[in-house]
């Protein structure tokens, strides 16, 4: 029995077409995606991203970053939180 809270996944798998009874599927045009080492997911968009919650996330830009890592505050896009930050020399507070 089908999650009601879950929407069915649009993507039929192993990359099958769907047929519909208007005729033979259409083949829509493919979407390019690159995965970055130690980084995001790039997909060229526009984009709509269906999230744990079933909630879509879209994005009309013409490259968005998908985040991997989880650190993202404005997940699921990264923000790049995935970078190590450089240490900084402290500042002298001191009154002069």
């Amino acid at each position: 029995m089908p999650n009601p809270a879950r929407p069915s996944c649009p993507f039929p798998p192993s990359g099958a077409a769907r047929e519909s009874a208007a005729g033979p599927p259409a083949r829509a045009a493919a979407r390019r995606v690159t995965v970055e080492p130690e980084g995001p997911v790039l997909v060229e968009g526009p984009v709509e991203v269906v999230l744990d919650d079933g909630t879509v996330a879209r994005s009309d830009r013409f490259v968005v970053a998908l985040c991997t890592c989880r650190r993202s505050r404005v997940h699921p896009w990264c923000d790049t939180s995935h970078r190590p930050r450089a240490q900084s020399a402290p500042e002298d507070r001191s009154p002069r």
